[in-house]
Formats: structure tokens, C-alpha cells, sequence
């Protein structure tokens, strides 16, 4: 038995080429029958660091006896010259998460995942508070179960008033211990109530972890990190997996 949370995420590689760039998480989301995958904008496109990849390598489950049996997948960024992915802006600028639609066509005929759905998402914002534990389901520094292909998972607390915009940004910060490969992974908190749609898969989708959080006047020597991230929110994913 494996905990259908650790099957709605995959381990992501960016590649300009046949030349790995970075790692990443992403996660599954489907919606009306259409499957996507879930990341952060700056992982296919970063302009600052002048992080540019072609394509995704992701990490399919293929059989559904044998956890251990997975293939990777790939899948291009553009087509030609326009990129493939969907992003969105809100009043504050770039929403740093991108959907991927993945063609059901293409993908292997056996598939071993749990993709998140509209249901998983949070219809009462009261049903979170400050304080309120929550996973962040991943690969931080790519780390992971490499005989089995699975994530793990750092636990974390809701740190700003849930809801609410966090300086203005379409995100809210969680306090936990974070690394570079965890970009994309998704916050969820335990389904406290039932509901149906959600199948096997008893979690409420909160957020998309993105970036650490720090201050620019903290002295290196003396203050140690913040530890605090940004997660932006989830209903951002609706819009970007419209028809």
C-alpha cells in the first residue's frame, strides 16, 4: 500500500537540449478529464537568472503491481516559438506557477497517479488559521526514495493570516525548512470534512511552494534564515486549466 499522497507529485528535470539544467516538483491536477502538470513559472522560464530550458523530464509510475517500475517522460516547452505552458497575472504581476496540459495520447497506457481535482481545493478560507499544519510533498535537493521513485515530505505551518495577500503578492508563507528542488511541490492540509470527488486522495490542496523567504537588511553572520516560504495559492490552477 503506498499513500496516494506520495503519487500525485513527480520528480522534475529541466534540459536545454540533451544539457540538465535543474531539478524541480511538479504535481498532477485534472480537470474534466484533462490532465496537467502543476510547477512554478520559474522553473520552465526565468528571465532574471536567465534560466531558459526546452523541455520537462518527468517520472511516470507504470505499473501498478511494482511501485519501484517507472519511465521517464518528456515533455517540450514550445511549440516553435510559443511556449506551451499556461501562466496567469493577478494586480501584483506574474503568478509564479505554470499548468502543462499533457496529452493523454502520449502518455504509457499504465499509469500509477493521483492527480489532485476542483474538489481538492478549499471552499471555506476559514477553515484554515495561522498555525495550521500542513505538508510540502517533494524533492528538496532532488533527494527522494530511489528504489521506489517516490517524494518525501517536510512538515510546515500555515505562518501569515490565510486568505489574505501577503504584501500585496497572490501568496500566503508557511514556516519550515526548505531546499532548492522543492519548487512546484503542493501544500496540502488533511481534509477535515467529506466531500465527494476526492476519491482516495484525503487532502486539501492549499498552495504551490515557490521560494524561500528572507530580508535584505539580515546579517549573515549573526541572524540565522527566516526559514519561511512563499506558497501561492491554489485557485490560481482553475485558471489556468480552463477550457
Amino acid at each position: 500500500m503506498i499513500e496516494s499522497l506520495l503519487l500525485s507529485v513527480t520528480r522534475v528535470s529541466t534540459l536545454l537540449g540533451e544539457q540538465h539544467l535543474t531539478s524541480a516538483t511538479g504535481f498532477f491536477f485534472e480537470r474534466d478529464g484533462r490532465l496537467f502538470l502543476v510547477t512554478n513559472r520559474h522553473v520552465v522560464l526565468d528571465e532574471v537568472s536567465d534560466h531558459r530550458p526546452d523541455r520537462l523530464l518527468i517520472e511516470l509510475h507504470v505499473d501498478p503491481e511494482n511501485v519501484a517500475v517507472t519511465t521517464q517522460f518528456s515533455i517540450p516547452l514550445y511549440r516553435g516559438t510559443q511556449p506551451v505552458w499556461r501562466e496567469g497575472i493577478d494586480p501584483a504581476g506574474t503568478v509564479d506557477v505554470v499548468a502543462l496540459q499533457l496529452e493523454r495520447a502520449a502518455l504509457p497506457d499504465k499509469l500509477l497517479l493521483q492527480p489532485f481535482t476542483p474538489n481538492h481545493l478549499i471552499e471555506q478560507l476559514d477553515e484554515i488559521e495561522v498555525g495550521t499544519r500542513v505538508l510540502i510533498v517533494g524533492f528538496p535537493l532532488g533527494f527522494h526514495d530511489t528504489w521506489h521513485h517516490l517524494p518525501v515530505v517536510r512538515q510546515a505551518v500555515i505562518a501569515s493570516a490565510f486568505g489574505l495577500r501577503f504584501q500585496g503578492q497572490g501568496y500566503f508563507l508557511t514556516d519550515a525548512r526548505m531546499h532548492r528542488g522543492t519548487s512546484g511541490a503542493p501544500v496540502v492540509a488533511r481534509a477535515t470534512t467529506q466531500r465527494s470527488g476526492r476519491g482516495d486522495l484525503p487532502w486539501m490542496l492549499l498552495g504551490v511552494h515557490a521560494t524561500r523567504m528572507d530580508v535584505t537588511n539580515r546579517d549573515i553572520e549573526q541572524d540565522e534564515r527566516l526559514n519561511l516560504n512563499c506558497a501561492w495559492y491554489a485557485d490560481i490552477i482553475m485558471t489556468l486549466t480552463e477550457k
